[in-house]
């Protein structure tokens, strides 16, 4: 069987949305939750270019939101496949704002989500390649690898078992922290 291997540039998407007064918080500025949710349109979306499957979203790794949001500015989001293995894919996403009336743009934040490709029957399966034609393609693709490998110690240590750690231990560990026990 041929394997298929498809460039970084075969899954660029933009999509570019104005924020509305419905989008905003008591304070003015976008919700977060607004953003994902253009967010998550975008990852779908190139990682379905990329694919040629139906895509679910995994995982959200690293967002932080560096400026606010305000109605008003025209929202763009950027998003390419970095990284692939053998069902998943990491979508990166660069989010920008134009102000119209100065043309100041600002970027807001940049993060990773990682969508899985399913079949008809909704069965994982696997996805194109990456073949990488440029140096900054060439580190995107190893932090995207950095970014998995991560993301798997991370899931693993949430998934540990604290059952077999004794109580006396787990309320020494939170001494040092923001809390009160009260048994």
């Amino acid at each position: 069987m041929n394997e298929i291997f498809k460039s970084p540039k075969d899954s660029e998407v933009a999509i570019t949305e104005l924020m509305i007064p419905s989008y905003a918080n008591f304070s003015g500025k976008v919700h977060g939750g607004v953003l994902l949710s253009l967010m998550d349109k975008v990852a779908y979306a190139s990682a379905a270019k990329h694919s040629g499957k139906y895509c679910v979203t995994v995982a959200v790794e690293g967002v932080e939101f560096l400026n606010p949001v305000e109605v008003g500015e025209l929202v763009t989001l950027k998003a390419m496949v970095n990284y692939v293995g053998n069902t998943t894919m990491l979508v990166g996403i660069r989010v920008e704002t134009l102000k119209p009336e100065t043309g100041i743009v600002k970027h807001t934040n940049s993060c990773y989500f990682t969508m899985a490709a399913k079949n008809a029957n909704g069965e994982l399966t696997s996805v194109p390649g990456l073949t990488l034609q440029s140096v900054q393609e060439i580190r995107r693709f190893c932090e995207g690898r950095l970014i998995k490998e991560s993301s798997v110690v991370k899931r693993n240590l949430i998934k540990s078992d604290l059952n077999d750690v004794p109580v006396e231990e787990m309320i020494l560990s939170c001494y040092e922290d923001k809390c009160q026990i009260n048994l």
